[in-house]
């Protein structure tokens, strides 16, 4: 029999959960929801929430591939193309940072040809633009998914929510914008003061968003300058601590493997009286091992897990931002050059995956441990930016229209009909526009949008989605094994590192080997 199977939202994760299922060698019946004008873009990735400005977080090397890799498909563009998105053809990188615009185009190009060659196989692929999914409600042939348009009344066997991101619906007004993509791209923003709370590549893309409408980025040398002839403008990022991330560093790709945190020895933490403290112990040994003159400089044998976090940003804390910027970028574009891997940081970049896999399983107080301490450090690490971005901000500095702020742990948001005010322990700062930029939140099942399904967690107490290994519910019966929950803000409870699109990728294949395997036991029995 043909599995139908409904596929809501044709982000990264959408797409590749489709060339997954495609592997299977099951006949599908496929649709494919997208809210949008345009399926394939995913939100990060849309003309409605990104400029050309806007760099993604990913080099080429470590995209997925779906029919083609990413570098082949930059290749075969046309060149103007390219050069529209400020690439040079003749200078394309495997670890390459390229606008966010230019990988939108990447997925739906994927998209279209993976629809194509499906439907070739025989299979039915459908995709419903402009519809938007508004319930999904249990029936004796299956789960019907109510949605606007076409799509309306069909029913499936399987529906998979791959939804994506999720920030406030609203737009923002010129003074207060809720989230980088509440209409920021297509506002024109005064030249005034603009507070943009967050440090991350989103806050230095909003950043960017003010700066490119009042100036322009322009290489003299070796040197990024922006110039601008506006006056009032001034942009100030902020966070409790005023760190800035650090640049995208070398390292090899796929990762090596690990010497002391293995599986095994992971598993064996889980078991532990004390799994946190013992999951600490396999992390200083490994960069003890790796990176002994790392370990000595930061006395990691005198550090524990609610320690090492603040020995890890205490110079950073200190230091000046943009000083401390300039400098780690002169680091890792010398490494870059000479391919050179700093072992303490590519530890933590490769550690970061396997603590993860037992952070659902920490007592409730180790956990809150975790939250405070290592989570930090880890974030930091697999969160660095482009070096583009980091020159960027830097020429802004440079400019004058640019500052960080360090609100400490106890400040007050004020948000004022025509102002944004953030009070202190010492001082007020006035804002004319104001952006939030911190990020996709953990989300919970009253932020779902589809009411029976909402309704029905809810009555089950389940504040928080249980899913499978395979992202399908384990609850209520009557969605259990039949949704699967493969939206990232709803897993990030259990998950804290589950973002970006090599994430979307896994959950694609687990989504895929679930099915397997559910049809290998029907067809045994």
């Amino acid at each position: 029999m043909t599995k139908r199977i409904a596929i809501i939202g044709t982000g990264p994760t959408g797409i590749y959960t489709l060339q997954q299922l495609l592997k299977i060698g099951e006949p599908l019946a496929v649709i494919l929801f997208e809210k949008g004008e345009k399926a394939g873009y995913g939100m990060p990735y849309s003309p409605e929430t990104a400029s050309r400005s806007m760099l993604a977080n990913i080099a080429s090397i470590e995209i997925p591939p779906l029919v083609e890799p990413y570098l082949d498909w930059m290749e075969g563009q046309p060149q103007d193309r390219l050069r529209g998105y400020g690439l040079d053809p003749d200078d394309l990188d495997e670890r390459q940072f390229t606008p966010r615009l230019l990988l939108g185009e990447y997925f739906r190009d994927q998209l279209m040809l993976m629809v194509d060659r499906g439907r070739a196989a025989g299979h039915r692929i459908d995709i419903l633009e402009s519809t938007e999914v508004l319930d999904i409600v249990p029936g004796p042939g299956g789960l019907r998914v109510k949605a606007s348009g076409a799509g309306n009344d069909a029913e499936f066997d399987r529906v998979i929510l791959a939804t994506g991101h999720d920030f406030p619906d609203e737009d923002g007004d010129v003074t207060y914008f809720p989230s980088p993509w509440s209409g920021l791209i297509k506002t024109e923003i005064p030249a005034a003061t603009v507070g943009i709370m967050g440090t991350s590549l989103s806050s230095i893309d909003a950043a960017m968003a003010v700066a490119i409408q009042h100036g322009r980025f322009r290489r003299k040398g070796d040197e990024l300058l922006f110039e601008t002839g506006a006056t009032g403008l001034h942009v100030t990022l902020m966070s409790r601590t005023g760190i800035l991330p650090e640049a995208d560093f070398y390292c090899p790709i796929p990762y090596e493997p690990l010497a002391v945190m293995t599986d095994a020895a992971v598993a064996a933490c889980a078991r532990a009286d004390r799994p946190l403290d013992a999951l600490f112990d396999l992390f200083r040994a490994e960069i003890m091992g790796a990176d002994p003159a790392f370990a000595l400089r930061i006395g990691l044998g005198g550090l524990d897990a609610d320690s090492f976090a603040q020995a890890y940003f205490a110079d950073r804390k200190t230091a000046d931002p943009f000083r401390w910027a300039r400098k780690n970028l002169d680091e890792v574009e010398y490494n870059k050059t000479h391919r050179i891997t700093v072992p303490w940081r590519y530890a933590i970049l490769r550690m970061h995956e396997k603590v993860e896999d037992m952070v659902a399983d920490l007592p409730d107080q180790d956990r809150e441990r975790f939250e405070k301490g290592l989570k930090k450090v880890f974030v930091d690490n697999y969160a660095a930016v482009p070096s583009k971005s980091i020159r960027r901000l830097l020429a802004l500095r440079d400019a004058g229209v640019l500052s960080v702020l360090a609100l400490g742990e106890d400040y007050e948001l004020i948000r004022e009909p025509d102002r944004t005010v953030i009070r202190t322990a010492d001082r007020q700062h006035v804002f004319d526009v104001f952006i939030d930029a911190r990020g996709q939140k953990a989300l919970g099942s009253a932020d779902l949008t589809f009411p029976t399904l909402r309704d029905a967690l809810l009555a089950e107490g389940l504040d928080i989605p249980e899913v499978a290994e395979d992202y399908s519910l384990l609850a209520p019966d009557a969605f259990r094994g039949r949704v699967t929950l493969a939206s990232i803000p709803y897993l990030m409870h259990d998950r804290p590192f589950v973002q970006g699109i090599t994430a979307c990728a896994d959950i694609a294949e687990a989504i895929a080997r679930g099915i397997a395997t559910r049809r290998r036991r029907r067809l045994v029995s």
